[in-house]
């Protein structure tokens, strides 16, 4: 081989191989981070977020009605529709700490999605649409997607919930962690959230002798 080429061949192999080396040295250790166990803890710290002014000022609120009308004290179930479906807006609120303790994904019915940008919501049977308001958790029981949870519409918005079937429920369609922008799947009304989510979420009534407050909003 001529003195040129093999310093070519040489040059190549070196470069091969000193790629190599930096594709495992950089982009391997990405792949091989440990898995994070903890889904659904709230750790952000955004206390001057607009979504977390909002999730107070609804906290306020719940706090009296649930000592005025005899639900759980100490959390409440607060689902902000304002944000986009692939972002946390199923909030586990602590009322005695005034804190967000955990945070899920949560579908809206389909036929809120209207396709302007603003969802739509309504009490209507057959609607398909999420329904705005307060609910009560009711009596768990296994249905067509496994564990749920009756809701008891508590407001003129939401007071036909509980003949329209729409209930708590897990779907594997929904993921346990954000996709924003992208959104998540729909539901025909149910707030339906994620299988691993609805495990965390059924801790809380399980502990809970009063009904747990629900409260939808937009």
């Amino acid at each position: 081989m001529q003195p040129a080429k093999k310093i070519l061949v040489t040059g190549i192999i070196l470069l091969a191989a000193i790629s190599a080396f930096g594709y495992y040295f950089w982009y391997t250790p990405k792949f091989s981070r440990p898995v994070h166990h903890h889904h659904f803890a709230f750790t952000e710290n955004i206390t001057n977020d607009v979504t977390v002014l909002r999730l107070k000022s609804k906290a306020i609120l719940a706090k009296h009605f649930t000592v005025e009308e005899g639900f759980n004290e100490t959390h409440c179930f607060l689902l902000d529709m304002r944000l986009p479906s692939g972002k946390n807006r199923f909030f586990v609120y602590n009322l005695e700490k005034d804190s967000i303790e955990m945070a899920g994904l949560v579908t809206h019915g389909s036929g809120s999605d209207n396709g302007s940008g603003d969802l739509s919501f309504s009490n209507m049977a057959n609607s398909n649409c999420t329904s705005l308001g307060k609910y009560k958790i009711g009596q768990s029981y296994s249905g067509k997607f496994g564990l749920a949870f009756k809701l008891h519409g508590l407001d003129k918005t939401n007071s036909k919930a509980f003949e329209r079937y729409v209930v708590l429920h897990a779907h594997a369609c929904v993921p346990n962690d954000e996709i924003a922008p992208l959104p998540i799947c729909q539901s025909w009304g149910c707030p339906t959230v994620s299988p691993a989510f609805l495990v965390q979420l059924k801790k809380y009534m399980d502990k809970s002798e009063a009904p747990i407050l629900l409260w939808i909003y937009y």
